[in-house]
Parts: structure tokens; sequence; C-alpha cells
């Protein structure tokens, strides 16, 4: 096993700060909603979560913060989607070992 230098500490803290950002119920759902490319409204997302929309938009605030989420802007509207598609493989890894236990 190499040392933590060989590790690299600074790309650990990174990766930790990120699965820190997704552990939450509503942001695991939230990222599962946006799975395959889909890009959906902080309206839609609540909807479908039957979530208030300011929570909604707390927790798309703290995704998008960490680099989980981009957003883009049409008229109105502001999309949200996955900014890594393989995300969504780190989500399907959690969830089937949660249905295990």
């Amino acid at each position: 096993m190499g040392s933590l230098d060989e590790l690299n500490v600074d790309k650990l803290e990174r990766a930790a700060n990120l699965m820190r950002a997704i552990a939450h119920p509503m942001r695991i759902a939230i990222l599962k909603l946006l799975e395959g490319g889909k890009k959906l409204t902080v309206t839609e997302i609540h909807e479908l979560l039957g979530l208030e929309q300011s929570t909604t938009s707390h927790h798309l605030g703290i995704l998008k913060d960490k680099g989980i989420l981009c957003s883009r802007r049409d008229g109105k509207n502001t999309f949200y989607f996955l900014k890594y598609e393989l995300l969504s493989q780190i989500i399907d890894c959690v969830n089937r070992c949660a249905c295990e236990q």
C-alpha cells in the first residue's frame, strides 16, 4: 500500500467533500432523478419528490456548490443536470449495497 503522499491528500479531500455533499437522502433522490442526462427544473424536482420548493432549492444549491450539478438558464427556467454522469454509478452502487442489508 502506498504512503499518504502517494495517495494525494488533496484528491482524497475532494473525494470526501463530494461524498459528504451527496450523503443526504433527498440529495441522493435528486441525483437519481437526474440520471441518464435528464435536465429538470426546481419545480419539476420538488413536485416529483413532494418537497417544499425552498427545501429543494437548498439541496440543489449544495449539490451545485460542490460541483456535482450544473445548471443552465432557459428563459424563466433554470435546468439542473449532473455534471458527471459517472456519479450515477456511485448512487447505483450505494443503493444496491443499502438494499442488501
